[in-house]
This record gives C-alpha cells, structure tokens and sequence, in this order.
C-alpha cells in the first residue's frame, strides 16, 4: 500500500492540445466505440463537459460562438488584400434576449437605421442589401439625421443569431465590401493605362529614359495608395458600426418595450393590411 503521509508528485499542466486528446479520449471512453466519434449532439457534449466539471451555461455559449464563427470572415490573404486592404469586417458578441427577439431587433436597426432592404431570409440569419430608391440616396449623400450610414457602401451585410439559452443569445455580424475593392481594382488598372500612355509619349518626346519611366510607376503606385486609404476608412466606419450595434442590443430590455413601439407597430401592420387603390 502507498503511504498516505507521502507528498505527490507535483502535476505536469496541460496544454490545448493536450486538454483536446484527453476530451476526445474521455468521450472515447465513455462512449464504449474502439474509435473516437467524429460527431457530438449537444446533450452528448454536455454530459462530456459535465464529466470533466464544466458547466452546461459555458458549454452552450462556446457552441452558439462556433455555431456562428463559420459566419464571421477570416483573414483574408492574396495580392488584391495585401494592395487594397479587407473586404469584410465582422463582429461577434453574446446579448440578452431571445434569438428570434434579437435578430427582430437587428432586422428593423437594418431597415430604419442603415437603409438596408433583406435580400435572404432564414431563421436564424438574415441577409441585406443597399436599397437603390432616389431618395434613399439623397438621405445618405446629405447624411439625413446625422448618420453615417455607414453600411450603405457595402455589398451586402447579415446576421447570424444562435441561442445560448433562453435569456441570451450570440451574434455574428459580417460586412461585405467586395465591390469597393473590385472598383479599386479597376481604377488602378485604368490609372495604369494612363501610366503608361504618359511614359509612351514621354519616349517619342526624346525625354531621358528614368524621367519618362516615371509616370508609368508613380501614376499607379498613387491610385493603389490613394485606393488602399479609401477602402480602409470603409471597413473602418463598418467595424464601428457593427460594434455599436452590438453595443445597443446589449442594452436593450425586450420586457419592458415603449408602449410606443408596440403602437408604431401596429400602425404599419395595419397600414400594410388596407388594399391599394387601383
């Protein structure tokens, strides 16, 4: 028998990679199969983290955050990123409330607050677009109520809202500014030709070779500058954007609603129920 009064051995901490082995071995285990499960539901996952002493309330907020992490852009690497900067922002916070309220929520902020109009609808996601309407355009060129609309010059945004648990829920908000970038593309492009044109004509006028090569550098190298500066206040105002909001939801109490919003509701209902005159 070992002697009890014997101090133990000190334990070696684990790592992640080491804590992930012991995971997958300990639902090895516990599941009887000779191979490790290449898939969890979410009660088997619970009792795994109840196994090793982790609480259910963690547990289902680290699964709505990789729930939604497939919707939040990754780091963007190739030459078009590295000259012109991101073309997606995102950000990911978990709120208070139900997700169906939430993303409720999300949707009007979108319509009424950035001028979007839904492109897709799905349960727990939603996907805008920039309305085109003539006034709309003049609402956000003079910046009507002081707002940026900073979302305006995007391709397209969405919303990807898990539920935690009954009173919280997470989300991810993605931003998609891909056709900034296309149209910087091109205009480097173009200012290339222009580049070169000038540096062409520059030859035929017998001007010095380092001279007449210079447009056909400088030109381009200041549209891919000028480009880069411009889409990066975009995704910029963007972050802060999505930021903000997140940091709105955070605050909002949907028991205690404004007896105001629930008639401002009703009103547009039923505005939206009348038939329309032929």
């Amino acid at each position: 028998m070992s002697d009890p009064t014997r101090p133990k051995p000190p334990t070696r901490p684990l790592d992640r990679a080491s804590l992930e082995r012991v995971l997958a071995r300990a639902a090895e285990l516990q599941s009887g199969a000779g191979d490790t499960p290449e898939e969890f539901s979410e009660d088997q996952l619970l009792e795994l983290g109840k196994e090793v002493g982790l609480s259910a309330q963690n547990l289902r907020q680290a699964l709505a955050e990789e729930r939604t992490r497939s919707s939040l852009p990754e780091e963007e690497t190739g030459i078009a990123s590295s000259l012109f900067g991101p073309s997606r922002v995102g950000a990911a916070r978990t709120v208070p409330g139900r997700a169906s309220e939430v993303l409720s929520t999300i949707d009007a902020w979108m319509q009424r607050q950035e001028l979007l109009i839904v492109k897709r609808y799905h349960p727990d996601r939603i996907v805008w677009e920039p309305r085109q309407d003539f006034l709309v355009g003049l609402k956000r060129a003079f910046k009507v109520g002081g707002r940026d609309y900073a979302l305006s010059h995007a391709f397209e945004v969405s919303a990807t809202v898990m539920a935690v648990d009954d009173n919280r829920a997470q989300v991810a908000l993605d931003a998609d500014f891909r056709n900034g970038r296309t149209r910087s593309v091109q205009q480097t492009a173009a200012s290339s030709i222009v580049g070169a044109g000038a540096t062409a004509s520059l030859f035929f006028m017998g001007v010095t070779a380092l001279v007449a090569a210079a447009p056909v550098v400088i030109v381009p190298a200041l549209g891919i500058a000028g480009a880069r500066a411009f889409q990066g206040r975009v995704v910029t105002r963007a972050h802060l954007a999505l930021e903000q909001l997140l940091d709105r939801l955070e605050r909002v109490d949907y028991a205690h609603r404004t007896a105001a919003d629930s008639i401002l509701g009703a009103i547009v209902a039923a505005a939206n129920a009348l038939p329309r005159r032929m």
